[in-house]
């Protein structure tokens, strides 16, 4: 046993080493503090720099789990109504795990009750909360949770949720205060992501608007100037289709004049009713329609168009209510992509407004163009009928005169066939002059227009609409003789389903490849009877042979028949 003053010394070094202790403690809990603080400042960092939104929305996921050592992170998005996820971003589970759970959840449970709640919320058991909605099979096992709300100029854009801190501990109060500053950084990152994002937006559609008048001003094509339109917005929106439909005159109808991207081939060249159709309403309203699925939308089921795989929807109007809508521009996702929202709507309406006054600007050139053409045929026709007739009809004159003294018979016979070419002249110039004068496009209106009003006039007959379709330059060229053939075929056949085919469908498809016009028509009724009367198809096959055509008629295999008259426009 020791002295009194062995053990003297002793409690001293006892003290000075549990001090000792204290202080390493404090200094390991400083640098451990110090570290976090620079992790932190790091993070705030590595998130400010990011300006696409979608990889700064990943950068913020990465850098919570990081913070706080959760094995799992996500962020998501609160959509425009404000009840729901419109997207979330993941940390920790893999591809193959996401494929196994299924869709991206809405915002039930947990999740929404922070959405409802935007407040920071620290559970030490997920399963033991009230809103615990539970997990979908094949979802990786979750206790401690945190989440915290991010916010975007007073507005919460999304929440950060945070599972499983690692090494079996708690979240604590200081998680909660590293992961709120991150969140404020967060904001403020994604505010300038947006900004950023919608900067360059504008820029695409001021070049995309550029670019239409350059190419309308230096002389483009109607229909490359309606592709060029179609293709710019498909691509800045995202569209996985684009249609561009325009009406048709002297009609309630409008034309499907281009279609671009999935599904297409399908759409391209038919004919929409303007009442109860998503264009239609467009048109007519001179303002943006949307649809939520189309699938599912009566007014675009009214116009017989099927768009499978296809969701979201608008349809813009080409033009203002002041100047005159001129068509309509639909765009179409894919299902499951997020809707249209007004941010996206108004630079799109603006661009299709803009392309509407580039076109009837480039039509204004156009018939100046065409008034300063006909300016210069009156004069020439002036001209000719004031000088060159009048002076041919002065030379005749003269000769005529001057063959009476000529006595030899051969010369005066040649004189006199003279005055006769001279007379034969002046009327080949008179017809010059009228051609001249005679202005186009007065031989009434065009096969589309008539084809379009035969179907319209014969839908009360047969007891429904049938679908339309047109392609082709068939106003253009088709001859009148030709197009009044194909009108009365037409009115034929479609007076035939009314009286015999006992259909409830049926499907009219009119194009021209510029060498000949195909008129298709079929239905799904009970087909031709062989003891029927033949009479209308005779008249049908007689017209097709006159003009060096021929008439098909099939029954296909599910039903009803199919008409399919053709005949050449351009002799070979």
């Amino acid at each position: 046993m020791g002295s009194p003053d062995e053990a003297r010394v002793r409690l001293p070094q006892l003290r000075l080493d549990e001090l000792l202790d204290e202080l390493q403690a404090r200094l390991d809990a400083a640098r451990g503090t110090r570290d976090r603080v620079h992790s932190l400042l790091e993070a705030v960092l590595s998130v400010g720099r990011e300006l696409d939104l979608e990889q700064a929305l990943r950068s913020i996921v990465e850098a919570a789990a990081v913070l706080v050592d959760a094995e799992y992170a996500a962020l998501g998005v609160i959509g425009p109504d404000g009840k729901r996820l419109s997207a979330f971003h993941t940390v920790g589970v893999s591809e193959e795990q996401i494929a196994r759970i299924g869709p991206y959840p809405e915002g039930h449970g947990i999740l929404g009750e922070l959405i409802h709640h935007p407040e920071p919320l620290r559970l030490a058991k997920i399963s033991e909360h009230s809103a615990s909605y539970g997990f979908p099979p094949h979802h990786p096992p979750m206790n401690t949770f945190l989440g915290v709300p991010i916010r975007v100029r007073d507005q919460v854009f999304g929440n950060l949720y945070l599972t499983e801190k690692r090494g079996g501990a708690q979240f604590d109060e200081e998680d909660v205060s590293v992961t709120l500053t991150l969140a404020v950084a967060a904001g403020v990152a994604i505010d300038n992501a947006r900004l950023y994002a919608e900067s360059r937006l504008r820029e695409r559609w001021l070049r995309a608007n550029a670019e239409i008048v350059h190419r309308l001003m230096a002389g483009g094509a109607r229909a490359e100037v309606l592709g060029l339109i179609a293709e710019q917005a498909r691509e800045i929106t995202g569209a996985a289709l684009a249609v561009v439909a325009m009406p048709m005159e002297e009609t309630e109808s409008l034309s499907v004049e281009l279609a671009l991207g999935q599904g297409a081939d399908a759409i391209r060249g038919m004919i929409l009713p303007m009442d109860g159709t998503l264009i239609g309403e467009a048109l007519s309203g001179a303002t943006a329609v949307t649809s939520a699925d189309v699938l599912h939308d009566e007014r675009v089921l009214a116009g017989s168009l099927r768009f499978t795989g296809l969701g979201p929807a608008v349809a813009v109007p080409v033009g203002t209510g002041e100047s005159g809508v001129r068509g309509v521009l639909l765009l179409v996702r894919e299902a499951g992509r997020t809707a249209f929202s007004e941010k996206e709507i108004d630079p799109l309406r603006g661009f299709a407004a803009q392309a509407a006054i580039a076109m009837e600007l480039a039509e204004r050139r156009l018939e100046a163009e065409e008034v300063a053409v006909l300016k210069d045929r009156d004069r020439i026709a002036r001209d000719l009928h004031d000088l060159a007739i009048q002076r041919l009809f002065a030379t005749g004159m003269t000769l005529q005169s001057a063959g009476r003294f000529i006595e030899h018979a051969e010369a005066s016979e040649r004189v006199s066939r003279a005055v006769d070419d001279l007379d034969e002249t002046i009327k080949i110039i008179r017809s010059t002059i009228f051609g001249l004068r005679t202005r186009e496009g007065t031989e009434g209106s065009g096969l589309r227009a008539r084809a379009v009003r035969v179907v319209g006039e014969a839908a009360p007959v047969v007891g429904f609409a049938p679908s339309v379709r047109m392609e082709g330059l068939l106003d253009t060229d088709v001859p009148k003789e030709i197009a009044d053939n194909v009108v009365a075929v037409l009115s034929e056949a479609l007076t035939n389903i009314a009286r015999h085919a006992r259909a409830d469908h049926a499907d009219v498809v009119l194009a021209t490849d510029g060498r000949e016009v195909r008129l298709s028509v079929a239905d799904n009724g009970v087909g031709i009877p062989p003891e029927g009367r033949r009479s209308g198809l005779r008249n049908m096959a007689e017209r097709a042979e006159h003009l060096g055509g021929h008439l098909e008629l099939t029954r296909p295999t599910d039903g009803g028949t199919s008409l399919v008259w053709r005949v050449p426009v351009k002799k070979a």
